[in-house]
């Protein structure tokens, strides 16, 4: 018998995406899997729909939106209930290769050392270029970065698994030893960054990271749109505050980030006539440093941006 896995499927507000990859799952080749969907208090008839379809799958339903830090850990504390092995967190607007499970599954149990472990990620949109194989840290410039971001896959990172820094949490498998030992995603990050943050609780306590390069999925990421929005300015400026904080990064990391990049990114968004349509990241870069200094975490409710 092959290990019970449970995927966790968080939704909000994304009924015609997680209808589609939860159409994608129906097609695993893995034997011994389970899905719970995480409802983070949508509007959108996601959760009655759902059930109709989807009859098979565990429907969780909180009363708000957690985040994917909070949301993600109602899935996995019900993993756990439920005697997981493994547990995967899976982001919604993801398709899946039907092997993909059993090649991550495959490789974990060939290592008990492998704590977390992570596939290949392709754009949807261009299914042969990477977005992510592993990601890795800078602990100099206190920087994380997406390993093989926008290459062609050709074959560069062979068939069998390879250590990295971290994996992201668009699609993670992990051991149940890593939530027993090291305990479940740090909430005070609500979204982005906090993968990494787990990632290196998970290396200290003596796991192995690892890139699956014959693990595949689709992931229907727009890179543009997702660096325009203010609101996941804040949370990516914010939160690599917390990751160096949570993780006892070193003064270079901290210098780099808050003079070489902050700083210097401020400074030119505020003097620099180009940048005028940068005024909103611009507050939001500026509220998000301030929220760090005062260990204001969780989620941010975004006021209303002034255009000064």
């Amino acid at each position: 018998m092959m290990p019970r896995t449970i995927i966790i499927l968080l939704n909000w507000n994304g009924l015609s995406d997680t209808l589609e990859c939860l159409a994608s799952l129906q097609h695993l080749d893995y034997p011994n899997y389970k899905v719970i969907v995480v409802d983070n208090g949508s509007t959108d008839d996601s959760v009655g729909v759902i059930r109709k379809q989807f009859s098979d799958a565990t429907l969780v339903e909180n009363e708000e939106n957690l985040g994917f830090t909070g949301g993600n850990n109602v899935g996995l504390r019900h993993a756990l209930a439920q005697g997981a092995d493994y547990a995967l967190l899976l982001n919604n607007d993801t398709e899946v290769k039907p092997d993909f499970l059993r090649h991550l599954v495959t490789a974990a149990e060939a290592d008990p050392a492998i704590g977390i472990a992570g596939p290949t990620i392709y754009y949807y949109e261009q299914p042969d270029l990477i977005w992510s194989a592993g990601g890795s840290i800078d602990w100099r410039r206190g920087q994380t970065q997406m390993v093989g971001l926008n290459a062609p896959d050709v074959g560069q990172f062979g068939a069998a698994p390879r250590e990295v820094d971290f994996v992201t949490g668009c699609a993670m498998l992990v051991n149940r030893a890593v939530m027993e030992q090291t305990g479940l995603l740090d909430e005070r990050f609500f979204a982005y960054y906090e993968e990494a943050e787990w990632c290196v609780r998970a290396q200290r306590a003596g796991f192995k990271i690892v890139h699956v390069p014959q693990a595949g999925l689709w992931h229907k990421i727009t890179p543009e749109c997702r660096a325009d929005s203010p609101v996941v300015h804040y949370y990516m400026t914010r939160n690599r505050l917390l990751f160096l904080k949570a993780t006892g990064a070193g003064w270079s990391s901290w210098l780099h980030t808050l003079f070489a990049e902050y700083l210097r990114t401020l400074l030119s968004w505020t003097l620099r006539s180009r940048w005028r349509g940068k005024k909103a990241q611009r507050q939001m870069m500026i509220r998000a440093i301030r929220d760090a200094s005062r260990k204001q975490w969780g989620k941010f409710s975004v006021p209303q941006v002034s255009k000064v």
